[in-house]
């Protein structure tokens, strides 16, 4: 665990992926767009000691990845959230294979979470099933604004998608990672909208919907979704590195994250190999709300250990340390009210 003085943080990393974007695993020029767009982000968001060169950033592979993530990184446990991408890489982006071994590997250290595109219909139920079988699946990651031949994008409301749904219930994968951020090219960004995950979360209310990158640039949009759907959860993806180039614009987020739906839906994510976890989770434990941003309370360390990695690690049934673990919900039902989020959900 990290440790920072005198507290403990059992830190859940919970949206990290091994991905290949060598050249020669580009079907096309949209596989080089793709990677530029994310080499971008990395590097006009990282401090200059962490900036990779481009060549790295391309493919890491599986011990790179255990050195960055739990022996420099902190992390705890971390979640597999792989994105496809078959039309732009031959052998999709996210390495599901070399992940999978990863994870068999460090079962205790490692979960993975698959990913199903409704497009495929029919087949693509078929292979879910074997897919939720093969690698035991808690979650899946889907990623809206796929391209799948000439469709540029699909909804989470579509009758397809809700027949996935029907089918991640039967399964038992409760997890919808969802990617509601900020666009990618050559992707769309209105296919990254966050207002179908209100349907969704609407008529299947046993699932839990990570929206990941918690709606960026649609903040506003996310939060008043999440406010009235108790099983929508947001995903600090990509809104993680604004610690460091827009410290102000970071607490902003927090603070209408925490005001809205309060601590225990937050989940921390590097977003590896975006980012890896180690700067990240030392600026976000020294963090602090700026004195001036007086519409903002202060972060506790306990909303923070929450958000580091309690949070995930309920959802997942990851096992905690017992001096740190979360009371279960039966020992919270009765607990302190909390009337501005209470009252505002109500109305």
């Amino acid at each position: 665990m990290y440790q920072k003085d005198g507290e403990s943080y059992f830190i859940v990393d919970a949206h990290v992926a091994l991905w290949d974007a060598r050249p020669e695993n580009q079907r096309n020029i949209h596989g080089k767009q793709f990677i530029d767009c994310f080499y971008d982000y990395h590097a006009n968001l990282s401090p200059a000691s962490e900036k990779w060169p481009y060549e790295e950033y391309l493919y890491q592979g599986g011990e790179r990845f255990i050195k960055d993530i739990f022996t420099d990184g902190y992390v705890d446990h971390a979640i597999f959230q792989p994105a496809h991408l078959g039309e732009f890489y031959k052998t999709g982006f996210g390495q599901t294979e070399e992940a999978f071994a990863l994870t068999q590997a460090n079962p205790g250290r490692l979960t993975y979470n698959h990913n199903f595109d409704p497009r495929n219909g029919e087949a693509g139920l078929d292979q879910l099933r074997a897919d939720a079988e093969r690698f035991n699946l808690k979650g899946v990651k889907l990623y809206t604004a796929e391209w799948h031949g000439d469709s540029r994008g699909y909804k989470l409301n579509d009758p397809w998608t809700y027949r996935y749904f029907e089918l991640c219930r039967e399964l038992g994968i409760r997890n919808i990672h969802v990617h509601k951020g900020p666009t990618i090219r050559p992707l769309d960004r209105d296919a990254f909208d966050v207002a179908d995950v209100d349907h969704a979360a609407t008529d299947f209310t046993d699932l839990n919907f990570i929206v990941e990158h918690v709606g960026l640039p649609r903040l506003e949009d996310f939060c008043w979704i999440a406010t009235q759907e108790p099983n929508v959860h947001g995903g600090l993806a990509v809104a993680m590195p604004f610690i460091h180039t827009r410290p102000r614009y970071f607490a902003q987020i927090m603070g209408e994250l925490i005001y809205w739906i309060g601590e225990d839906r937050i989940q921390f994510s590097s977003d590896y190999a975006l980012w890896t976890p180690r700067w990240l989770i030392e600026a976000f434990v020294d963090f602090q709300i700026p004195e001036d941003m007086t519409e903002y309370a202060p972060i506790t360390i306990e909303q923070k250990r929450k958000i580091l990695g309690l949070n995930a690690a309920k959802m997942y049934d990851i096992p905690v340390p017992v001096e740190l673990q979360l009371p279960s919900a039966e020992e919270t039902a009765t607990g302190p009210r909390q009337p501005e989020r209470a009252d505002l959900a109500a109305v």
